[in-house]
């Protein structure tokens, strides 16, 4: 097949049919034949050549071209594209190195084995755009709900054609009890678009929390116009969900027009989630107050939060225990994933016997370390003391306002707490010495005996060994395992110490060790109080 005036208008018709036929640039098109064409010329010419192939775009018609780079007399390695400066003379004057000569050269006739190979390559490249165009297509609409016809199932993985190609509804993706046949319409959350070799990869969801707040926005107009906000979902797809809202129009109630005139518009959604049950909850910045609405149906007595651990406790009355955790825990599950945190339920009852459990431990302890009696040690529990150093270090005022104790009694209770303290430290420091401790350890400002004990026990007994620490290694914390909280136990926990306070300690070792340039680390913290004090202006302005 040769490239003659008889068709070469029909490479022009042939790319503008296939652009229309698979949505892409004609130009591409046209860039694959040119491509193709430029190899099979390289075929016939020699494959060191470097040819090139221009379609013109009005006419049809295909200049073949050879060009050839001039470089230094050295650098000449490939004799077909490559030539010398005094070469090039004769085809250009004065010529520099890089300029490029170009030759034109008679066109080829394309045998049956060059025609299949140019067509494989203009069907790549098709392929390609084909890809590029759905890609583009789809990248912008993550995070929306699309309609889709479906088309086949593959291994319980659901194939939906979505117009200008074809998605993924994966069977981990979809409500449980829900079947599909060919050709049933499907409503579905584009979850994720990717790139991949094979083309583009559109992954869709019928089970993702944010597939209902699109619902949601879909069917209540002030969601859509942001009067109500959607802060937080949480899903037991198929089973049962709490969504929280917000209202930022105090004449709009957001749980009212979330469920709109006599329920029409939370049914649309359950209908469409196969009639998965919905709680709308009110939210609220306190996440106490949150997790009280966050558990209803359920009342709670009380609710204490420790923010750092990021855990809240619960006490609910006794009858109200399994309305609470719910049919295998979903209510507190989905309570705890609404408010993200890890949420501990225990009845009245039980919350009873721990502060009773509490009340003796602390009341044996002054008993054993005070010497004296159980009425007097309940009687120092009752008034708020947990601890001897809160005895021996309290102000004087606040022994005398416990009924039968004048000032003397005070002051012997107060001697008798620190010469307890002072022997329990005196024998950690020889037990930490015992352990190979250093003195630069022991002096180190900061630390007490029984913490450098529990330090030497897990054998830092150098201050470089301290000032190597990290900080939730001296203070604990919480990580994430397989989508689970679990806790990381300080060495120095037991001791009430924060993890500011360990960052603190570790960052004054470093500085006493000459690891850190202390005037480098007053300048940081200026940093990182200037930020703090701007992102508050910031917010000040913003609020007014």
């Amino acid at each position: 097949m040769a490239i003659t005036a008889a068709n070469q208008l029909e490479l022009l018709q042939t790319a503008e049919a296939v652009a229309r036929e698979k949505m892409i640039d004609p130009d591409l098109v046209i860039e694959a034949m040119e491509e193709s064409l430029a190899r099979a010329a390289k075929s016939r010419y020699g494959s060191e050549m470097d040819i090139r192939v221009a379609i013109d775009r009005r006419t049809g018609v295909a200049t073949f071209t050879r060009v050839r780079t001039v470089v230094e007399d050295e650098e000449l390695e490939n004799y077909q594209a490559e030539l010398t400066v005094d070469q090039a003379k004769q085809y250009k004057a004065d010529p520099q190195v890089g300029d490029e000569i170009v030759d034109e050269v008679p066109p080829v006739e394309l045998g049956r084995i060059a025609a299949q190979s140019a067509k494989q390559v203009i069907l790549q490249k098709v392929r390609e755009a084909e890809r590029d165009r759905q890609y583009e297509e789809f990248k912008d609409r993550a995070g929306t709900i699309i309609n889709g016809i479906v088309r086949r199932e593959e291994y319980g993985n659901i194939i939906v054609d979505i117009g200008r190609g074809e998605a993924v509804l994966r069977r981990n993706e979809k409500i449980g009890r829900e079947s599909y046949r060919p050709n049933d319409r499907i409503r579905v959350f584009i979850k994720d678009v990717r790139r991949e070799p094979r083309g583009p990869q559109i992954f869709l969801s019928r089970t993702a929390p944010e597939f209902m707040a699109e619902l949601f926005k879909m069917e209540v107009p002030e969601i859509y116009d942001g009067i109500i906000e959607i802060k937080a979902v949480a899903r037991d797809p198929g089973s049962r969900a709490k969504i929280a809202v917000i209202s930022y129009d105090s004449s709009i109630d957001p749980v009212g027009a979330c469920v709109g005139m006599r329920g029409s518009r939370v049914q649309a959604v359950v209908n469409e989630l196969q009639g998965e049950k919905i709680d709308i909850i009110p939210w609220n910045e306190d996440q106490p107050t949150f997790l009280v609405n966050a558990l209803q149906p359920a009342e709670v007595s009380k609710v204490v939060l420790d923010e750092e651990a990021e855990r809240i406790e619960v006490v609910v009355p006794d009858d109200q225990l399994s309305l609470a955790i719910g049919r295998r825990g979903q209510n507190v599950r989905l309570a705890s994933q609404l408010t993200g945190l890890d949420i501990d339920i225990m009845t009245e009852s039980q919350e009873s016997e721990r502060r009773q459990a509490e009340f003796a431990e602390r009341t044996k302890l002054f008993m054993d370390t005070l010497d004296v009696d159980e009425f007097f040690a309940q009687l120092l529990v009752s008034e708020g003391f947990t601890n001897l150093e809160e005895v021996a270090y309290v102000d004087l005022d606040e022994l005398l306002v416990i009924d039968g104790v004048d000032e003397s009694t005070a002051e012997e209770l107060q001697a008798r707490a620190r010469d307890h303290i002072e022997e329990l430290n005196r024998k950690a420091l020889e037990n930490a010495r015992a352990l190979g401790v250093e003195d630069s350890l022991v002096d180190f400002e900061g630390l007490t005996p029984q913490m450098i004990e529990a330090l030497a026990k897990d054998g830092v007994k150098s201050l470089e060994d301290f000032a190597t620490c990290a900080d939730w290694e001296l203070a604990g914390g919480w990580t994430t395992v397989d989508g689970k909280r679990v806790k990381d136990e300080g060495l120095l926990e037991p001791y009430d110490v924060s993890l500011e306070e360990a960052q603190t300690l570790v960052m004054n070792a470093r500085v006493q060790l000459g690891w850190v340039d202390p005037a480098e680390l007053a300048a940081a913290e200026e940093d990182e109080d200037g930020e703090d004090l701007a992102d508050a202006e910031v917010a000040e302005e913003d609020e007014a």
